[in-house]
């Protein structure tokens, strides 16, 4: 595992940003959820121990401590920043895998259009909106309301910040305010984007942990009939983070998208 901060430079400015490096062979960006990298970080991991597999794991800014810059306040930002990213490290036949706000911001990647990703994957995905079906309001809960959402088996998973060291509360805080800026104005949706993913040309693989009550199976199966191009898979006892949960399961399911029929040369230039 390598630590290693890339600066980028865009148009808008300078960007430091900080990404778990680890594996070598087909390539992975992993992108996290508002709870913080931790949360795919040991699943990133056992997919680079168990697969040929390069995983890119990236802190979002202003998460973990990270400076956030001004300019950066929501998540199609945050998907340019990533693109940037792929361009910087000349890495091609890229699968994005992203959870919760991750996956969000995996859905803007697709909308990008970038020859660099063969695919998409969006893992209990916010983002869109779908009328019947309101994603939770990750600010109006306390973290025990949250986790009772969130996971299957709460009481096996769920986190007391109270019992944590104040420097990880303190971190907790600072990440919570860091999804707050990024949520935007509707609290974990984008009105536009539902009916913008129609225009996505990459392959999408959707993949719903069925106990989840944050963004529920409805709102799911929503997510990839919102795409021309995508299949979604079910996963039972799981609940918001599969890759917590049902980490074995969720892997092969990632791992026959990447690689699957079809795959080659996907996101390939000159291909």
């Amino acid at each position: 595992m390598t630590n290693t901060v890339h600066t980028l430079a865009l148009d808008s400015g300078g960007l430091d940003v900080t990404v778990d490096d680890r594996g070598e062979g087909r390539p992975f960006l992993l992108l996290h959820g508002g709870a913080g990298p931790q949360t795919v970080g040991p699943f990133g991991g056992r997919l680079a121990d168990e697969r040929p597999a390069r995983v890119l794991t990236p802190v979002h800014p202003g998460f973990d401590g990270t400076a956030r810059p001004d300019w950066i306040t929501d998540i199609p930002a945050l998907a340019r920043v990533y693109g940037h990213l792929l361009d910087a490290l000349g890495l091609t036949d890229v699968t994005v895998v992203g959870n919760s706000i991750g996956g969000w911001i995996a859905a803007e990647l697709a909308l990008l259009g970038s020859d660099r990703i063969s695919g998409v994957v969006l893992v209990n995905a916010a983002g869109i909106q779908v009328p019947g079906h309101p994603v939770a309001d990750p600010f109006a809960l306390t973290p025990a309301e949250l986790s009772a959402l969130a996971f299957h088996d709460a009481a096996r998973y769920a986190v007391d910040p109270t019992a944590l060291p104040e420097a990880a509360r303190a971190a907790m805080a600072a990440n919570r305010a860091a999804l707050r800026v990024y949520s935007g104005d509707h609290a974990m949706q984008d009105p536009t984007l539902r009916e913008r993913l129609a225009k996505a040309t990459h392959p999408v693989l959707v993949v719903w942990g069925e106990s989840d009550q944050v963004v529920d199976v409805d709102y799911g199966r929503a997510y990839a009939a919102a795409f021309p191009d995508a299949r979604f898979e079910l996963l039972r006892h799981s609940g918001h983070m599969p890759q917590i949960e049902a980490p074995a399961e969720l892997l092969d399911l990632i791992w026959e998208f990447a690689t699957g029929p079809g795959h080659e040369g996907r996101g390939i230039p000159g291909r």
